[in-house]
């Protein structure tokens, strides 16, 4: 089947968005500081190289990758896909279509929570959080060396007999409805906010409010998120903070990409221990031999603990 990715429509209009998006809030006096140029100048630069990164990628990713995966696991047997477990592949069927965008939408979860448990995936995703503004724009600024290891999350997909351009083109159809997220200009959608990740729900996952850090991160749903308990809807009481805890500070694109990685080369040099210097690439983000600094566990018991005897007094982020 000839399928066409769906961001290949999607670059345009995501320019066109911003746009818009740009020349309401420089017209309105509310969102007048919605942007900042030079932010979006170095999203945007993040933005393109990502687009062209991820065109070059497609081929490893999409056609060898996938179809090796797909063709080792589903052989033909007498001209018909048949998977090694013995069933046919799945084929195109409309309830195929829908059962590989869910399937596309629980791997997105793990993908995306693994990219904020495990530091060195971390080290590439906080690119996409290291701006403090939350806007369509905010939504290209994507970190290039996720696109390495991102097609690794799906390979199971193609495994157990989704056609791998069918996997593909989920996957194009979840990055439309992530993009559109990034915005704050829309209210909460009533009962939609029951079952679907919504507007609202991301800029809590976009916040560095210690009780917001590390939840919602599901695609489409927020069911995946309801269930494994990072689910947390926006609390219009809380003033949101958006950006990262350790931002890069810095406009430049090779200081956005690269600066988490310098700081995990410099904590592994604080310990001789392999133990430790393993933790400090694959533990969570904040994870420190000595005590000097704290994952986000450790940060949210300690707020937990600290409204509890100060209910009225603000906490104090220990990192």
């Amino acid at each position: 089947m000839d399928l066409t990715n769906p961001l290949v429509y999607g670059g345009p209009a995501f320019i066109i968005f911003i746009l818009l998006e740009l020349t309401y809030s420089k017209n309105h006096e509310e969102h007048h500081d919605l942007y900042d140029w030079k932010d979006l100048f170095a999203s945007g630069f993040m933005g393109v190289g990502s687009a062209i990164l991820a065109a070059a990628l497609k081929v490893i990713s999409a056609i060898v990758i996938f179809e090796f995966v797909f063709e080792l696991c589903n052989p033909e047997v007498n001209g018909v896909h048949t998977n090694i477990l013995g069933y046919q592949s799945f084929g195109y069927a409309w309830y195929v279509w829908l059962l590989c965008q869910l399937a596309d939408d629980f791997t997105y979860y793990w993908f995306h929570r693994a990219n904020h448990e495990i530091r060195i995936l971390w080290a590439a995703h906080i690119v996409h959080h290291s701006s403090d503004n939350f806007n369509l724009g905010t939504a290209v600024r994507n970190g290039w060396f996720t696109l390495l290891y991102k097609p690794l999350f799906y390979m199971w997909m193609p495994a157990i007999g989704f056609e791998p351009e069918m996997v593909v083109f989920c996957l194009g159809i979840e990055a439309l409805w992530q993009f559109q997220l990034h915005t704050v200009l829309l209210p909460k959608l009533g009962i939609f906010e029951k079952f679907m990740n919504t507007h609202t729900m991301h800029q809590v996952h976009h916040a560095q409010n210690v009780e917001y850090l590390d939840k919602n991160h599901g695609g489409f749903l927020n069911i995946f998120d309801r269930i494994f308990g990072t689910w947390l809807p926006l609390d219009d009481g809380i003033d949101v903070k958006y950006g990262v805890i350790h931002a890069p500070n810095s406009n430049n694109p090779i200081v956005i990409l690269t600066h988490e990685f310098k700081d995990i080369w410099a904590d592994m040099k604080k310990s001789k221990k392999l133990s430790h210097k393993l933790m400090y690439i694959f533990g969570p983000p904040g994870w420190s031999h000595d005590g000097s600094t704290m994952t986000v566990k450790q940060q949210q018991r300690q707020f937990k603990e600290y409204a509890k005897d100060h209910p009225k007094k603000s906490f104090e982020r220990p990192n």
